[in-house]
């Protein structure tokens, strides 16, 4: 470990010198360092003003995404240890930005530059029990300096592919040596586990399944937000669009228009920028079709008008007002979360480009989605779902089952998290 860590330290100082010497001329790398600037200092007031015999955990997270599947977990944590202080890093400006004054944390920070003195630093000032890294952006120095400090290590929600990037051979001793720092590995699936005992010889990785399912079940509990919204949907039949792209847009567009008389649509765009938005009403009105904005909705809204969700934070919550929902991406790099239809039992349709996301397979291979290739195959999918109510529900059934059958994941990472916490829990 000491030699591969000692080799992998050279380069990361290698390149952070690099970046802050190049970091005027590219602004991303200039912001990178810029919002790091006085972190310790920041951290070190943050954490003073803390008790001491209260558990501490650690949630690393490289982005939004990586965090909303550490929430149910630490949900299930708090049931049984609700005075544990959550220490929470973000490596990416979005994951912290959106995330910075999130409730299930007591502190939310940037992850320092993966230094031995950063990590030495980081570790001491926080003084964690318990490590989670959701997934994957594994450093490790500072895994090394937690580890040496006594905190429990645990890597949740973790997924190895069959071609992977940590195997690869001028790599993989290091990542055997990173993955051995972990007590515990709980891997999405079966294969997972496999993979990681034959590629690293890691023999703690658990099955435990994915905490995502349990964190769009939470929030399909919860509609609130749209409960305006639902109002005027009452007994018909919506089509929502969520996370589209233009190439997506090009496919609903005129699948609406043939099937309007039957169907309703409400768009909700992966990027909701102004011009984004405008140049979306512009293809709207150029193709005939009326449109309204969310942020501009009046109490005499037809819902005859493509509803356009024009901000970000309710698209999981709106699917619970759809009787059909189209995931968007799935005409680019990958199609965005078709759970978070699914969980309301309702038919899901992405495009072609999905094989990046497991659960995007299981959907279409059980008949729970459709995946559709062009726009012939779009309207011949919305007509038949339309048209026959009861292939509708059958499919809706098939994809809320999915969900269903795959929830508890987070209450098995948990019970793991408390064990080391179970004595300072007084």
């Amino acid at each position: 470990m000491a030699s591969y860590r000692k080799l992998y330290t050279v380069i990361v100082a290698f390149l952070s010198a690099l970046l802050k010497l190049i970091s005027p001329a590219f602004p991303k790398v200039r912001l990178f360092f810029s919002v790091r600037k006085n972190l310790f200092a920041d951290l070190e007031k943050k954490t003073g003003s803390l008790p001491d015999n209260r558990p501490r955990i650690w949630v690393h997270a490289s982005s939004a995404g990586e965090f909303e599947q550490s929430r149910p977990v630490l949900a299930e944590v708090r049931k049984a240890c609700p005075d544990a202080l959550v220490f929470l890093s973000f490596f990416s400006d979005s994951g912290y930005n959106l995330y910075r004054n999130c409730s299930d944390a007591t502190i939310v920070f940037y992850h320092p530059v993966d230094s031995p003195r950063n990590a030495r630093k980081t570790v001491s000032l926080i003084g964690p029990d318990v490590v989670m890294v959701m997934r994957y952006d594994f450093w490790p120095n500072h895994l090394h300096a937690a580890k040496k400090q006594g905190a429990a290590l645990i890597l949740a929600a973790a997924v190895l592919r069959q071609k992977n990037r940590y195997s690869k051979p001028l790599i993989r001793e290091l990542y055997r040596s990173v993955f051995s720092l972990f007590d515990f590995i709980f891997t999405v699936s079966d294969n997972d586990r496999k993979r990681f005992a034959e590629t690293f010889g890691i023999q703690n990785a658990i099955t435990a399944g994915d905490p995502r399912f349990d964190q769009v079940k939470a929030r399909s509990v919860d509609t609130g937000k749209i409960d305006r919204l639902a109002g005027f949907y009452k007994n018909r039949t919506v089509l929502i669009g969520g996370s589209t792209w233009e190439k997506d847009e090009n496919l609903l567009l005129p699948a609406y228009l043939s099937l309007s008389d039957a169907l309703e649509m409400i768009l909700a765009p992966h990027d909701v920028s102004t011009s984004n938005i405008v140049r979306l009403e512009k293809e709207l009105d150029s193709a005939g079709i009326a449109s309204a904005r969310l942020s501009a909705l009046s109490d005499n809204f037809s819902a005859k008008r493509v509803l356009i969700i024009d901000h970000i934070g309710l698209l999981a919550e709106l699917y619970s007002i759809a009787s059909i929902a189209y995931v968007g991406g799935g005409f680019g790099i990958n199609v965005h979360n078709t759970l978070e239809p699914a969980v309301y039992g309702i038919p899901v349709l992405f495009g072609p480009r999905h094989h990046n996301s497991p659960e995007a397979i299981e959907l279409a291979s059980i008949g729970g989605a459709t995946v559709v290739d062009d726009n012939a195959s779009l309207l011949e999918t919305l007509r038949n779902l339309v048209d026959h109510p009861e292939a509708q529900q059958e499919q809706g059934r098939i994809a809320g089952k999915y969900v269903q059958s795959r929830l508890g994941a987070s209450a098995k990472i948990a019970r793991t998290i408390l064990k080391p916490l179970g004595g300072l829990n007084g």
